[in-house]
């Protein structure tokens, strides 16, 4: 079993930064591949990162390329952190935010578990 809970959302101001923390725990996570989607009102969930294993190399949605960093930290055998932080935010990353975890190498829109979102808003 894997439990996933984000933190780190809020109110930020275009052209600003925001991080985002997926604290993960369980057993099994070395085999899993963590990342984050999002979803905008009235816009389906869509992929914005992920990394598979420590170590490994993340990857990004385009709209994310340049702007976003992705870090997977193994604190303890049955702790992990993925954190996101994202520069130059726009308007249109508005949307809740969520982090999850698939078996294997990919971040499925599937996925096998899943955070409660976070939401993020940017405004000014």
């Amino acid at each position: 079993q894997v439990q996933l809970v984000e933190s780190g959302g809020g109110l930020v101001q275009p052209g600003g930064s925001l991080t985002l923390t997926c604290a993960a725990s369980g057993w099994s996570l070395d085999y899993h591949a963590i990342g984050w989607f999002r979803q905008a009102p009235g816009k389906e969930r869509e992929a914005v990162s992920c990394v598979d294993s420590v170590g490994g190399q993340p990857r990004y949605a385009d709209s994310m390329k340049g702007r976003a960093t992705l870090s997977r930290v193994k604190t303890t055998p049955t702790l992990t952190q993925v954190t996101l932080t994202m520069n130059n935010v726009r308007p249109d990353d508005t949307a809740i935010y969520y982090c999850s975890a698939s078996y294997g190498s990919n971040c499925l829109p599937e996925g096998d578990y899943w955070g409660q979102g976070t939401q993020v808003t940017v405004s000014s």
